[in-house]
C-alpha cells in the first residue's frame, strides 16, 4: 500500500512532464515555441489543460448503451495502471519476487483492447465503432510481434521475473545489458519499439484515432474527464510500454558504469534513488524517440499497417526467437 501511493504520484508526474515534452518537441520540430504561457516556459501548460478538461460538461449520446458507455474509459485506465503493478522501479522494487511479472504484464495491457471496443461500440456512432474495429484488428495484430521478441529475452534470461531479469544486468555495467550479452537482441528491440508504437495507438500507427478520416475514432463521443482518462491512458501506456523495454533490454535500473553485482536486500537508500533515476532516464529517452517518430513520419494506411505486422515484423521476430535459443545453447550455455 506504501508503495502504491509513492508510485502512483511518480506515474502521474512522468506522465504530465512527457506530455509537456511532446509540445515542445513538436514545436521545435514546426519550429515554433509551443505553449510558453502557463507558467515559466509553459512548464504548467499539461496541467491547466487538465484542469480545463475536469471542467467541462460530461455528455452521454442519447442513443449510447450508458452502462458500457461510462465504464469503457474506466476499463481502459485500469488495464494500463495495473501492468504498473510488477514493474520493478529500484533495487527495491515492490514488483520483486513476482515469478510471473512478465507474463501478467502482457496479460493485463491487452485487456485495454477489450475497452476501447467497448467504447466504440457503446457510442452509437459509426465513426466510432469503425475506429474500435480498427484497433483492435491492430493491437492484436501487434501482440504478436510482442510476445515473440519478449519471448527471445526470455530464451536469454530464462525467467518470466522482471527483477531477476533486471538483476542479470548488473554484473559488468553496460556490457551485462541483454542487448549487449546477446547483440541480436537490438532486431528484437526494433521489433518491440515498432510494436509497442502500434500498441499505444501512436503515429505512424494512429489509424484508430485518424482525424482526417474518423474524426478521433474510438473516443470521439467522449468530452470532458471521460476524454481525459483516455487521454492519460495513452500517454501512461507509452510510459509503461518504454519502462516495459528498457528492462527487458537496456539494463533496467542497472548503471552503465556500475561493475558491481546488486543485492537489492543490501542497498541502501542512495543506490535506490540512483538506480530509479536511471530507470526513469532510459524510459524517457525511449518516449521522445516515439515523439520524435510520431512528428517525422506520416500515418500508414491499415493494409500497411497489417503488411508491415504480418508479413515483416512476426517472420523476423520468428527468427530472432530461434537465434535466442541457438545463442542461449551455444554461446552464453545452459
Amino acid at each position: 500500500m506504501i508503495a502504491f501511493f509513492i508510485v502512483l504520484p511518480l506515474l502521474l508526474s512522468c506522465v504530465l512532464v512527457i506530455f509537456y515534452l511532446e509540445r515542445k518537441i513538436a514545436s521545435f520540430i514546426q519550429d515554433r515555441l509551443g505553449p510558453m504561457e502557463v507558467g515559466k516556459f509553459g512548464v504548467l501548460q499539461a496541467i491547466a489543460d487538465l484542469l480545463k478538461l475536469i471542467q467541462k460538461e460530461d455528455i452521454v449520446p442519447t442513443t449510447a448503451d450508458k452502462f458500457f458507455f461510462k465504464i469503457a474509459p474506466i476499463m481502459v485506465f485500469l488495464a494500463v495502471f495495473g501492468g504498473f503493478s510488477v514493474i520493478p522501479f529500484c533495487v527495491w522494487g515492490p514488483a520483486a519476487g513476482i515469478e510471473t511479472g512478465l507474463y501478467f504484464l502482457l496479460a493485463i495491457v491487452s485487456l485495454d483492447v477489450i475497452g476501447l471496443l467497448m467504447a466504440g461500440w457503446a457510442s452509437n456512432n459509426k465513426y466510432a465503432l469503425l475506429g474500435a474495429m480498427r484497433s483492435v484488428a491492430q493491437i492484436i495484430s501487434y501482440e504478436i510481434p510482442i510476445g515473440l521478441s519478449v519471448l527471445s529475452v526470455v530464451c536469454i534470461s530464462q525467467t518470466l521475473d522482471l527483477q531477476q531479469i533486471t538483476l542479470q544486468q548488473s554484473n559488468f555495467g553496460l556490457l551485462s545489458w541483454n542487448v549487449c550479452k546477446a547483440p541480436h537482441l537490438i532486431v528484437s528491440w526494433i521489433i518491440f519499439f515498432i510494436a509497442t508504437l502500434a500498441e499505444c495507438n501512436r503515429a505512424p500507427f494512429d489509424i484508430p484515432e485518424a482525424e482526417s478520416e474518423l474524426v478521433a475514432g474510438f473516443h470521439v463521443e467522449y468530452s470532458g474527464f471521460r476524454f481525459a482518462i483516455f487521454f492519460l491512458a495513452e500517454y501512461a501506456m507509452m510510459f509503461l510500454v518504454s519502462l516495459f523495454g528498457v528492462i527487458l533490454f537496456f539494463g533496467g535500473w542497472n548503471s552503465p558504469f556500475s561493475s558491481k553485482v546488486i543485492n537489492p536486500q543490501n542497498a541502501s537508500l542512495v543506490m535506490v534513488l540512483w538506480s530509479g533515476f536511471w530507470l526513469i532516464f532510459k524510459t524517457f529517452i525511449c518516449m521522445i524517440i516515439q515523439i520524435w517518430i510520431r512528428w517525422t513520419f506520416p500515418r500508414l494506411r491499415i493494409d500497411q499497417l497489417m503488411t508491415l505486422g504480418w508479413k515483416f515484423l512476426t517472420p523476423f521476430a520468428l527468427a530472432m526467437v530461434l537465434i535466442s535459443c541457438l545463442w542461449k545453447i551455444f554461446v552464453l550455455g545452459i
